[in-house]
């Protein structure tokens, strides 16, 4: 608590993908249901078996991508994290290497094409690993979802991936 008000404190990192090393720190006043409330938005992915919706966190800057969802363990079945744009300095699509050092959850990473589609997805990664796991060609965002997610919804490569931009 600062002030008798709840407070969220975000540590920064910089580096490829989830890789860094803390460089700043800022405080955000508010309860914390109300600050993600407002980083959310709802990302829809469209394939053979149909359409699925998950309410996912934004990471728009270069410190959020960096820490992505480092230390997280309380991730929803429908939740996620959407990482655009990708870079997020802007730029041409490009080749993506993330991995999951300090990431307890096994995830599936989805890389998506300035088209929209699925390019590549990534299933169950290793929590803790610091095995670099990559998009294999440029792509202009990337979903992180509860790994195991991607298959038991049927969500494949070339599926559609749409949210309000």
């Amino acid at each position: 608590m600062i002030g008798g008000k709840a407070a969220l404190v975000l540590v920064a990192v910089l580096g490829v993908g989830a890789a860094g090393v803390a460089v700043q720190q800022g405080v955000f006043s508010g309860p914390p249901a109300a600050i993600a409330a407002k980083r959310t938005l709802a990302v829809t992915i469209t394939g053979a078996q149909g359409a699925h919706v998950f309410d996912v966190e934004r990471a728009t800057t270069s410190a959020e991508q960096a820490r992505g969802l480092m230390y997280r363990t309380d991730l929803k079945p429908d939740g996620g994290m959407l990482f655009w744009p990708y870079p997020p300095e802007g730029g041409a699509p490009r080749v993506a290497n993330f991995w999951m050092k300090n990431t307890p959850t096994p995830l599936d990473i989805l890389f998506i094409r300035a088209d929209g589609t699925i390019a590549t997805i990534a299933e169950n990664t290793v929590p803790f690993s610091e095995a670099p796991v990559s998009s294999r060609e440029p792509i202009a965002a990337v979903l992180e979802l509860v790994g195991g997610r991607t298959a038991d919804l049927g969500i494949a490569e070339g599926d559609r991936v749409a949210w309000a931009k």
